[in-house]
């Protein structure tokens, strides 16, 4: 059975009976699932069980003046109290200093942890700057219940980033793209060097998952999970497997040659893809960076030096 699955079953089974004992600030009550862990993302697995698996599920507090410390501590003491196996699964003992991933949690903290604004108004800086997997992890999981609005009105905020600051990115790594993929790798495999030379298929690939990602309008989950999530998207997770490739096989000689070829072949497929969803004339990365840039509506942001996003 998948996290979320069990979440929303067990909050059925127990939570909403138990929060029926709240109906005075019921109706400004979020529930649900969302943040860090596999379960969030629908990742889980066998492995994933190992730590943090557990019947649980958030409830999302407003600010105090909607909901006090006291009924928060009492709703606190009531989730404790609930049952502490169901389904063969096992509660994880409720940290007494806070920092728990379920329970009770303002949805100001929830979301200022994540994204560092309480109420998801991010200023173009603060797009720039905020990890992709803090923003996914602020937006994933599940709501079974938001009867306020307010909880899944700030996750609405930040469920993508604004058209102007996605081709800011999106120019920034096809730019870098073109520099460690096609120029960089060839080079470092010319001078003899393969460690070198691996590092430019690493950072080729960093910068090609972020493209894909970004021309999904999807964020790029935490690093471990990026391969799992590019396999999901409907566009161009087939170039998964060639991604895969480049960063586990060597640099030989007839390695190098089959690399340098799929790093073309992804370049290929990525700008196609670009200039499908743009218009754009152009399908060299370099140029087509530089000409997305330029389509970038806002003045500020597209006089900003092009890898500014990345």
């Amino acid at each position: 059975m998948k996290g979320l699955e069990l979440a929303q079953k067990y909050y059925e089974a127990y939570g909403r009976e138990m929060l029926q004992q709240f109906s005075h600030v019921l109706p400004f009550l979020a529930i649900g699932l969302a943040g860090s862990g596999s379960e969030c993302y629908g990742y889980d697995d066998e492995t994933s069980r190992d730590h943090d698996f557990e019947p649980a599920f958030c409830i999302f507090l407003p600010e105090e003046d909607v909901v006090d410390r006291r009924t928060a501590f009492q709703l606190e003491r009531a989730y404790a109290k609930l049952p502490k196996e169901f389904m063969g699964f096992k509660r994880s003992p409720i940290d007494p200093v806070g920092g728990s991933r379920h329970g009770v949690i303002r949805m100001a903290d929830f979301f200022s942890a994540k994204t560092g604004s309480p109420d998801g108004t991010l200023s173009p800086e603060q797009w720039f700057s905020v990890p992709e997997y803090a923003l996914l992890e602020a937006t994933n999981g599940a709501v079974f219940a938001d009867h306020y609005g307010q909880f899944t009105a700030i996750r609405e905020k930040l469920r993508y980033f604004p058209e102007d600051i996605r081709r800011k990115k999106l120019a920034g790594h096809l730019l870098l793209m073109t520099q460690a993929g096609q120029y960089n790798y060839n080079r470092c495999i010319a001078r003899g060097e393969t460690a070198a030379a691996q590092l430019a298929v690493f950072e080729f690939t960093q910068s090609a998952l972020h493209s894909i990602y970004l021309l999904n309008r999807a964020y790029m989950p935490y690093y471990k999970w990026s391969f799992r999530g590019l396999k999901d998207l409907p566009l161009l997770s087939l170039q998964a497997k060639p991604l895969e490739h480049l960063i586990t096989t060597g640099n030989t000689s007839e390695q190098a040659k089959e690399k340098a070829y799929l790093i073309e072949k992804i370049c290929t497929a990525v700008t196609q893809e670009v200039q499908q969803l743009t218009g754009l004339s152009s399908t060299e990365p370099e140029q087509q960076a530089y000409a997305l840039n330029d389509t970038i509506g806002d003045h500020a942001l597209r006089n900003l030096h092009i890898l500014h996003g990345v």
